[in-house]
């Protein structure tokens, strides 16, 4: 099997995807990032100076879900029709898990903009609470769930 993204000489190419059907692609992809209990607890109660953390986060990652084609080299500029960040607290670990979703209704998938849009929200969180805690870590960064086009429904399975 060949790479997409190479041409049968090896040179990269933007794959074309202008014969395939225009159905509705949707992709979730989930990261996490642990931090102090006390961070942790300023972000959660939006008590840090900087302000309301994850909002700023969420914004920033819904932005970049649009600029992703200008990041990832070879990414198609796609019309996307929904991008969400969403957030959970996991006050055990301490860790926020951040979820971006995206949809779009075209020919080629959004799983690199909803990975942008979780990487971008988790380094936003890292960026505006470093002055309190400068060791948190980002980690567990995937696709949980891909559906549409001709690959259909493809859905991470979970570690135990």
């Amino acid at each position: 099997m060949q790479f997409s993204h190479f041409d049968q000489d090896g040179k990269a190419i933007m794959v074309d995807v202008g014969a395939k059907d225009n159905t509705k692609r949707q992709a979730i992809a989930r990261g996490s990032i642990t931090m102090s209990p006390e961070c942790f607890q300023m972000v959660k109660e939006g008590s840090h100076k900087k302000g309301d953390v994850l909002n700023v986060a969420r914004i920033a990652g819904i932005m970049a879900t649009k600029k992703t084609q200008e990041l990832i080299p070879l990414c198609h500029n796609i019309m996307i029709t929904k991008a969400e960040i969403d957030f959970e607290y996991d006050a055990k670990t301490p860790t926020i898990h951040s979820f971006c979703t995206v949809e779009t209704y075209g020919k080629t998938g959004v799983e690199m903009e909803a990975l942008t849009g979780v990487n971008i929200a988790l380094l936003t969180i890292y960026d505006m609470c470093k002055a309190v805690d400068r060791s948190m870590e980002l980690h567990d960064i995937y696709i949980v769930r891909k559906e549409g086009g001709k690959s259909g429904l493809y859905e991470h399975e979970e570690k135990e």
